[in-house]
């Protein structure tokens, strides 16, 4: 039983590993890398769309194969629960995100940026694309 809990503790760890919320930290991993930048604007403890997003498309193993070897991940979450609050410092970024990015509050809405963060792709809600699907669209960028 211990090791199964083991197993399952270390997969979602390394599922939530690979996403960042610095942009500015993303861009430089992005230059560095030559990777480009995945951009998701989420509600993760009241959207619906955005939850069965990420369960169904971002934490797919072949998603996650795929973003560690070409993309850098950014969540902009908006939580609105008081036990899943952000920092200021985080709240702050993501509302500059926002301003930027994601003006009509669109959730979810999955940006795919350069390295310099333009736009070159944009998903707006979830209509229930699958994984592959998904990696498709982003290799026709």
């Amino acid at each position: 039983m211990n090791i199964i809990t083991a197993f399952v503790i270390s997969a979602v760890l390394s599922a939530a590993s690979i996403w960042t919320n610095d942009f500015e930290q993303a861009k430089q991993q992005a230059k560095q890398e030559n990777k480009l930048i995945l951009l998701n604007f989420s509600g993760s403890d009241w959207c619906g769309p955005c939850i069965k997003l990420h369960r169904d498309v971002f934490e797919a193993s072949v998603f996650q194969d795929f973003a560690k070897q070409n993309l850098v991940l950014i969540n902009a979450d908006f939580p609105r629960l008081k036990k899943n609050q952000l920092s200021k410092a985080q709240i702050t970024q993501n509302e500059a995100l926002a301003e930027r990015y994601n003006p009509k509050g669109i959730f979810p809405l999955t940006l795919l940026l350069d390295a310099d963060g333009k736009v070159l792709k944009t998903w707006e809600g979830n209509n229930g694309i699958q994984p592959d699907s998904f990696i498709e669209q982003i290799k026709a960028k």
